[in-house]
């Protein structure tokens, strides 16, 4: 009802014409169109074949893989896969190579990582950079990323061979070695070479996600330091960095949880040899799996998957203590 008055000064009301049911609209003035039933099978109906296809390719293998952990899958005998209980994960555990794979392991990430990360970040303030060719450096250096892991490892396998590999033959030019030195027989050079080959592979990973950050940067603030008096380590440490940092940890963590899972470059380059000494835990349970032991194989996943959980809840809450501090 609205109330209306005429010359008169009497008082008038008049109904209100109610608005025609329809789509309500927004504060923008867009229309919003009510949720029905059938709007929902709708959704669901274009939802289904996403849902179906990760219950299939994901969920279904994941779940029966896990369930092997705690049978006798073993190829040897496929006629007896009763249940163990947690018998395979005590074999893990009393294997006399388990310490010296997770000592692999620990040693294969935090060797990796600290380089990969420090030259990604001189690369990425590198290209950030404006000057001539830039567009072709950066192609150069994120090629590598589009390389196969395992192709990478074939690569590095030949790069060090003993026989004809260009690592030997370079450090013999220069003076720095006489006789050529069998890297990947050698247990006590073999890991290192693996580690030099996926700090050369991951070093990619690292400029391009710290470039994409860095761009986000204001140049305003650079600008203002500037003027203050600020040199370009103080402006690193102070503005690029904590501006940053978000992305780093991210980034650092994603980094982290893909060494931990990347036997590629290890299998192509050594297959966990010599005498255990480049085995990882993932490439220690694809031998395994080679060896027909799914039972054992599928433990050492799981275990693998415990670590990582454990290390990036762990990893979260430290972040998020130093943000809440800050």
């Amino acid at each position: 009802m609205t109330t209306t008055t005429d010359e008169a000064g009497r008082t008038q009301q008049r109904a209100t014409p109610t608005p025609p049911a329809g789509p309500s609209r927004t504060a923008g003035g867009r229309r919003r169109r009510t949720f029905t039933v059938r709007r929902g099978f709708g959704l669901l109906a274009f939802l289904a074949p996403a849902f179906i296809f990760v219950a299939i390719f994901i969920y279904y293998p994941m779940i029966a893989g896990s369930q092997m952990a705690f049978r006798n899958w073993n190829l040897a005998n496929l006629t007896d896969t009763s249940w163990v209980g947690f018998a395979n994960f005590l074999a893990v555990f009393a294997d006399p190579a388990f310490g010296k794979v997770v000592a692999n392991t620990v040693l294969w990430v935090v060797a990796s990582i600290v380089p990969q990360f420090v030259i990604g970040f001189g690369i990425a303030l590198w290209l950030r950079r404006k000057f001539r060719f830039r567009g072709l450096y950066q192609a150069m250096i994120f090629f590598p990323w589009a390389i196969s892991g395992f192709l990478i490892g074939i690569l590095f396998r030949w790069m060090f061979n003993s026989e004809f590999g260009v690592i030997n033959d370079l450090l013999q030019k220069v003076g720095l070695i006489d006789t050529p030195i069998p890297w990947l027989a050698d247990p006590n050079t073999a890991m290192f070479a693996v580690i030099v080959a996926n700090v050369w592979y991951g070093v990619t990973f690292f400029a391009i996600m710290i470039l994409a950050a860095l761009q986000s940067v204001p140049e305003d603030l650079f600008e203002a330091a500037a003027l203050d008096g600020a040199g370009k380590a103080r402006m690193l440490f102070q503005i690029t960095i904590p501006y940053i940092r978000t992305t780093l940890a991210l980034t650092v963590l994603l980094r982290v949880i893909w060494i931990f899972n990347f036997p590629d470059i290890i299998y192509g380059m050594t297959g966990g040899g010599p005498a255990n000494q480049t085995h990882i835990l993932t490439t220690w349970m694809i031998a395994t799996t080679q060896r027909g032991d799914y039972g054992r194989a599928s433990a050492i996943g799981l275990i693998v998957v415990a670590i990582l959980l454990v290390f990036t809840a762990f990893y979260l809450l430290s972040m998020r203590e130093k943000r809440v501090k800050a």
